[in-house]
């Protein structure tokens, strides 16, 4: 693993009850501190340091390296998928048919997530994992 990447700062919809279960899910899995988790519907949040309006950061999921670059789309995912040791199972996503189908797929779920969480929401709620504020995270609530 690319190590310079390293914290990762995924920026995520808090409004988004898909998005929370992704982060929570993520969070979960994050046993070497690798990943930051920020929402960017919070209050204090300052779109300045992304080079981008809080609207285009919606629009798409969207990461920071630890170097400063700015990734967005799949490879937010495949990132931060990596940093929690799935990096094999996103692999093939880069394949140049794979990643077309990828980025048409995210393109798809990113127009249409709030109106699927809002449909669906209920669904992932009860499949959060149930975390503390300090990102601890317990077993799948049923």
């Amino acid at each position: 693993m690319d190590d310079a990447r390293y914290p990762l700062e995924f920026l995520y919809d808090g409004h988004c009850r898909i998005c929370q279960f992704d982060v929570a899910w993520l969070r979960k899995g994050d046993s070497r501190g690798r990943l930051v988790f920020i929402d960017i519907t919070a209050p204090s949040f300052d779109p300045a340091p992304y080079g981008r309006s809080v609207d285009q950061l919606l629009e798409r999921i969207h990461a920071r390296c630890a170097d400063g670059t700015v990734v967005e789309g799949p490879e937010a995912f495949r990132l931060a998928l990596t940093a929690n040791g799935w990096g094999w199972a996103v692999a093939p996503t880069r394949w140049p048919v794979a990643a077309w189908i990828t980025e048409r797929a995210y393109r798809w779920f990113a127009r249409h997530r709030i109106e699927l969480s809002q449909r669906y929401g209920g669904v992932f709620a009860r499949m959060m994992p149930a975390c503390d504020a300090g990102g601890s995270c317990r077993a799948y609530r049923r």
